[in-house]
């Protein structure tokens, strides 16, 4: 594969960004052959599924739960694994470059999955839409497209997208778009002293950013409406159901006759879609996985 102009670039000390410089894919085969910061964690047995769905991780922000979703990636295997999207958020880094050794080490982590013969495919979403210029490509063996159709164990065909593209509010009004951007980064900021407080007391993850949105009514018809347009406009494509992010609200409903799924996110949720092997498809909640975990620890300190 040809050179490709990249917005970041892996090196030796995390990922640096770059201004309109090539980037070989020899830079990606030998950042994978490197050494993450955190080594993988050794498990008995890995938990396997067919297929895993992953979004708005917003790699790049301080909001951004990399230590939880590297835990995720070091317990789950699946043959096919989606990336649908805001994996890594330009918007913020375009205003504040930030990149820790622990976003690095997710970076290195879904690129040795590839490596390691999952077949990857990565849908940018509007905060990483730098990556959607190389929409045909394929960049360290990750498939990079702008939308896929994805078929079931059960001969079920969904459609695999981000979600933006039926926000309104991101496509007419782009201006306004940052400016909610810019809130919820300061409710983040707040969640994370939430988050932050109850780790000190041994409590388990909990978003309150999530919770605020459940509360605010207007928050709840807009997230209904996208599900509905969503599932409507997969309806009309002749499929039997789609796969979104963009909202960062994790869900599995039917909605006319249409198989609805979003898989969440990795700032407020820690969510992940999964598919069984007989197609049956679930929703993962990573901060509960990781709290049955360790309850049986906890009872025996306490025993």
């Amino acid at each position: 594969m040809p050179p490709i102009a990249a917005t970041l670039a892996p090196v030796a000390g995390g990922i640096a960004p770059t201004t309109g410089h090539l980037v070989d894919v020899a830079d990606l085969f030998d950042f994978t052959h490197s050494r993450p910061h955190r080594p993988e964690e050794p498990v008995g047995e890995r938990r396997r599924y067919r297929t895993v769905w992953i979004s708005d991780v917003h790699l790049g922000t301080r909001g951004c739960n990399a230590d939880m979703l590297i835990d995720f990636l070091d317990h789950v295997d699946s043959d096919t694994m989606y990336l649908v999207g805001d994996i890594v958020d330009g918007w913020q880094l375009k205003k504040r470059f930030y990149w820790p050794a622990a976003h690095n080490d997710v970076i290195w982590r879904l690129m040795k999955r590839a490596r390691r013969g999952t077949r990857m495919i990565y849908i940018p979403g509007n905060h990483d839409e730098m990556f959607r210029q190389f929409a045909g490509l394929d960049f360290g063996g990750i498939k990079i497209r702008r939308k896929a159709v994805h078929e079931t164990a059960d001969g079920r065909r969904l459609l695999v997208l981000h979600g933006d593209e039926f926000d309104a509010i991101t496509l007419s009004h782009r201006w306004l778009a940052h400016v909610g951007d810019a809130a919820y980064t300061a409710l983040m900021t707040l969640n994370r002293a939430v988050s932050a407080v109850r780790r000190k007391f041994g409590m388990p993850y909990w978003s309150l950013s999530k919770h605020a949105k459940a509360k605010v009514k207007n928050a709840v018809a807009f997230i209904s409406r996208f599900e509905e347009i969503v599932a409507e406009a997969a309806g009309d494509r002749g499929v039997d159901g789609v796969v979104c992010g963009h909202i960062h609200t994790a869900e599995i409903r039917d909605i006319a006759g249409v198989a609805y799924y979003n898989d969440g996110d990795w700032v407020e949720g820690c969510n992940a879609l999964v598919e069984h092997f007989d197609g049956t498809m679930e929703i993962l909640n990573w901060g509960d996985e990781i709290a049955r975990r360790e309850t049986p620890t906890v009872t025996a300190l306490a025993a």
